[in-house]
């Protein structure tokens, strides 16, 4: 992280005000990569805020790539029908990304584990079902159908929201089945094999031929709102955050550089127009 974020009473590094965002930064950015639920969306939904800000990074020269733990069907649809650059899908499990003139897409995935077929999806719905029936409230996400790299429990989303407290049993679960797993704002995802959000970036990086994430310091940015998005906040030079982050902080021992005064999508656009600005106005 750069200076901007500053030490708070426990020693950690306690984001800035977005108003400390360097103007060079936002001149130079040629890629934003974002998270897409509590960041673009609010309540479940893609506000005209957010997908107007999408429009307006894209025609400022941004290329704007998601990178969340939506499953591979949703991915799809994003890289076709929204103006991204591509999309990180599954916590980082897969990278799609549409070329519209010529019409293809590429899709691009992290090796699957061997005994993937044969003995990992086993695995994996064993954890599913001992969550389901030990932590009460919890259920399948409801876009479980259209993954292909992990599972994702719903503790947030579909149902009533559940404690902290239930979130850190589903976690203490998942850890004794030996399974990954990080947690969104809404749902608990969970995989065998050594990805995350930040490889999958890095994948995208290298299938795209744009470059390493470390000669791209000064031109890529990240925004996200919750603990899976923790690897992009470490792993990016320069990273923001929007208000909702909050109420995770204390569980981070990496944080954002910047944090946003508004919530999920906003924060989003909070953050689009501060970028915009500085690229508006003269050097």
């Amino acid at each position: 992280m750069s200076g901007a974020a500053r030490p708070d009473a426990s020693g950690s590094a306690r984001p800035a005000p977005l108003s400390a965002l360097p103007p060079k930064l936002c001149r130079d950015l040629s890629i934003l990569f974002s998270d897409i639920d509590d960041t673009l969306t609010t309540n479940g939904m893609l506000p005209e805020s957010s997908y107007g800000a999408l429009w307006d990074l894209a025609r400022a020269g941004i290329r704007v790539v998601p990178v969340t733990g939506r499953p591979a069907g949703w991915c799809d649809h994003i890289a076709r029908m929204w103006p991204v650059a591509g999309v990180v899908g599954e916590n980082g499990a897969f990278y799609y990304a549409y070329d519209r003139e010529r019409r293809t897409m590429a899709r691009r995935q992290i090796p699957a584990e061997p005994g993937w077929e044969s003995s990992g999806r086993e695995k994996l719905k064993r954890a599913a079902a001992r969550v389901l029936r030990e932590v009460p409230g919890t259920a399948m996400a409801a876009d479980q159908a259209f993954r292909v790299s992990d599972f994702a429990i719903d503790y947030c989303e579909d149902v009533p929201p559940l404690s902290p407290q239930s979130v850190d049993e589903i976690c203490r679960i998942l850890s004794e089945e030996g399974v990954h797993f990080k947690v969104s704002s809404i749902h608990v995802n969970f995989w065998l094999g050594s990805f995350d959000k930040l490889s999958g970036v890095r994948l995208f990086l290298s299938g795209e031929a744009v470059g390493t994430l470390e000669d791209l310091a000064e031109q890529t940015l990240f925004i996200g709102d919750s603990p899976n998005d923790e690897p992009l906040f470490a792993g990016f030079a320069h990273s923001i955050a929007v208000g909702n982050l909050r109420r995770f902080l204390p569980r981070l021992i990496h944080r954002p550089e910047f944090l946003t005064e508004r919530d999920s999508a906003e924060g989003f656009r909070e953050a689009a127009d501060a970028i915009l600005s500085q690229r508006a106005r003269p050097q």
